[in-house]
């Protein structure tokens, strides 16, 4: 009997040290399991791929996988979706599992906690982008009924949230049910709130050229912060965090070629520096004038700029792509725009998506390609990438 006891004792701190070694945190309600294989990682497949391409020859489906968007909660857990599908890690990308396949081509994807998100989709037969929100992670989805077709949403929590189209501002405090305009100055083509109170705008004037406006009382009032001369107005694009602020302002395209120009504040757009400053052949003279830090943006020549992400008060990120040249790459500042450095591109692509968790550790996605997509990873501020997850063929 005792003997019998011992052995049964043993099992159990067998069983217990394996439960306390396998991996921390999860995707969505459950914890993340290891996809098909755990003998390697980042290598590209995992055999998961073959399971998606398998559920996507159904009826409503696109034949062809892509990826369309991407954002990591942390250095470990992150999502990224595509036209039909949503793919999960839990161990920075070393490991993936299905989270969600369905209809919903999936443009955007933003949680604000591990269960917890919004996306903006459409279903194959329709052009509209739908609101629709997941509180298991994402591995089911409801439709908002909401009469605005947002082009962009911002969640900022469970109950606050923000959608954008090109001209408009809306908020919800009830988690989506209802959305109440934010007043923004005539002509505005882009709006980005960081709370409910301190937001900004980019004017276009319409005898060409741009106004950076600044408000800190829900939009009751706005304050002039930069103004730009151009012959131009094609509108652009504002990300801040805290005083850190970042204006993307463009100009033309062609030749498969954009002009645009990058300014950068870190004391809330009292003082800014011009950054880039990219004419193009095709696109003409970047908006602006005076001198900038450097005349050309990540994935030069000619490379039109993605999405930027923002760490701390004096860290930015500007994700790159060039179809002329079929390749994407980054851009970045450790010094609040006193510099900058582009990488030498060294990925395969033509649009791209980043979401950093720190100054050093980033993840990029291929996007909006039909034979280039996959997920990379740097651990040294974007100077090398290595392959974690990918859906070529």
């Amino acid at each position: 009997m005792n003997l019998k006891k011992k052995s049964i004792n043993r099992s159990l701190r067998i069983l217990v040290i394996m439960v306390l070694l396998l991996p921390l945190g999860g995707i969505g309600s459950g914890s993340l399991a290891t996809a098909t294989s755990d003998t390697s990682c980042g290598k590209g497949d995992h055999g998961l791929l073959q399971q998606l391409q398998k559920q996507h020859q159904g009826e409503g489906h696109q034949s062809v996988l892509s990826f369309t968007d991407i954002q990591f909660l942390n250095d470990r857990i992150g999502r990224v979706s595509g036209n039909g599908f949503i793919i999960g890690t839990s161990d920075a990308g070393c490991h993936w599992q299905e989270i969600y396949t369905g209809q919903w081509q999936i443009a955007q994807i933003d949680f604000s906690d591990n269960k917890n998100g919004w996306a903006l989709a459409t279903l194959p037969s329709e052009q509209k982008k739908h609101l629709i929100q997941t509180s298991d992670g994402g591995a089911h989805w409801k439709n908002v009924d909401t009469a605005i077709t947002f082009d962009r949403i911002d969640i900022l929590n469970d109950k606050e949230g923000l959608g954008y189209t090109a001209t408009s501002a809306y908020k919800t405090v009830d988690g989506g049910k209802s959305f109440a305009p934010i007043p923004t100055p005539v002509n505005n083509r882009y709006a980005s709130f960081s709370n409910m109170k301190t937001g900004w705008s980019i004017i276009v004037i319409p005898s060409g050229g741009y106004k950076v406006m600044k408000t800190v009382d829900g939009g009751e009032h706005w304050s002039l912060k930069l103004k730009v001369a151009a012959d131009s107005n094609n509108g652009g694009e504002i990300y801040s965090n805290g005083n850190q602020v970042w204006a993307l302002l463009y100009g033309e395209a062609g030749m498969s070629q954009v002009s645009y120009s990058l300014y950068g504040s870190t004391d809330g757009g009292s003082h800014w520096n011009r950054v880039i400053a990219q004419d193009t052949a095709g696109g003409g003279p970047a908006p602006g004038s005076g001198k900038a830090i450097t005349q050309k943006g990540p994935a030069s020549p000619g490379g039109h700029p993605g999405n930027m992400q923002l760490i701390g008060d004096r860290t930015a990120f500007l994700a790159g792509g060039s179809p002329a040249g079929e390749v994407v790459s980054v851009g970045r500042s450790f010094n609040g725009a006193q510099s900058w450095t582009n990488i030498t591109p060294s990925i395969e692509g033509y649009d791209a998506r980043i979401s950093f968790a720190d100054s050093k550790k980033g993840w990029l996605a291929v996007v909006n390609s039909s034979d280039k997509s996959a997920v990379y990873m740097t651990k040294d501020g974007g100077v090398s990438w290595n392959v974690k997850f990918s859906l070529k063929k």
